[in-house]
């Protein structure tokens, strides 16, 4: 059996983990369905020549604890570095930085769904078993605000290119909160950004950053405020939102006309009005026969 080089780094034990501790990048581990998350959001992989290349992820330096959090996590080495550089917004901005060079490290968390180079638009919920609210927390640490608004009103808002990203918190916090969202992305950057305010940012917010989890110190301590807030008695709760069906589509252009479809289908005139102008023009599509 041939002897070890004295001088080259130690390989990470495998035995010595206990039979309680997970596989790297379990995502069944809260940890690690955080920890993908964030980095699926806001993390980068990069080849380099031949099997070299890298898994980063930089941030601000406030939050470096979350950093030295992944690097607790990685049985392979990796390393957080501090630098100060001139930016477009920032004379001095100071950031931290975590690095993961080890191949079979990156070899699985690509296989989980971390692409090499660009990703923003291809990125999409893990297609294994994960821990969801552990995993949105992590895309909402990184990709996400939460907080009050200019008004004093909690928000917490998410922002992604990715359709698949977009789409599965929309279905995920529906079944939380009972909000109901469609993603569309702006006309200004192509982008998705879904809103959530008051009693429902409080509901998501607080499902989401539970006590003992893993995430952003900040982020979390905004979440704990933000559930004092208290609706004013004079401030109107607007009911939910009701939906348009393949039948009150059918039923509306059959009728043709906004004042006899409010009554056929118990909506506002105006509501059946700019509903039956969109299916005219063409921004809806029309309803299946």
């Amino acid at each position: 059996m041939a002897e070890q080089d004295p001088s080259a780094p130690a390989l990470f034990d495998v035995s010595a983990l206990t039979p309680n501790t997970p596989a790297f990048m379990d995502l069944e581990d809260p940890e690690y369905a955080c920890m993908f998350g964030f980095l699926q959001a806001d993390g980068h992989l990069a080849r380099g020549t031949g099997q070299k290349g890298r898994l980063s992820a930089e941030i601000n330096a406030r939050d470096i604890h979350i950093l030295y959090e992944f690097q607790r996590l990685t049985p392979y080495y990796s390393s957080v570095t501090e630098r100060v550089r001139s930016t477009n917004f920032a004379e001095q901005h100071h950031s931290a930085t975590w690095t993961l060079c080890a191949l079979e490290a990156r070899s699985i968390i690509n296989e989980l769904g971390i692409p090499y180079g660009k990703k923003s638009r291809t990125i999409r919920p893990p297609r294994v078993q994960f821990s969801r609210r552990d995993y949105l927390r992590g895309v909402i640490d990184a990709d996400g605000s939460l907080g009050w608004d200019s008004e004093g009103v909690p928000f917490l808002s998410f922002t992604s290119a990715s359709t698949a990203m977009a789409a599965y918190l929309c279905h995920y916090t529906k079944k939380i909160t009972g909000a109901e969202r469609i993603a569309r992305r702006n006309t200004r950057d192509q982008v998705y950004v879904i809103t959530y305010f008051k009693e429902q940012a409080q509901q998501l917010a607080e499902h989401l950053y539970y006590p003992g989890c893993l995430a952003l110190e900040h982020k979390k301590a905004n979440a704990a405020a933000i559930q004092t807030w208290v609706r004013p008695a004079d401030m109107k709760c607007a009911p939910p939102r009701r939906r348009w069906t393949a039948a009150d589509d059918r039923e509306l252009l059959r009728l043709g006309d906004p004042a006899a479809a409010a009554i056929a289908l118990d909506r506002t005139e105006q509501s059946c009005y700019m509903r039956l102008w969109r299916l005219r023009t063409g921004q809806t599509p029309m309803p299946a026969q």
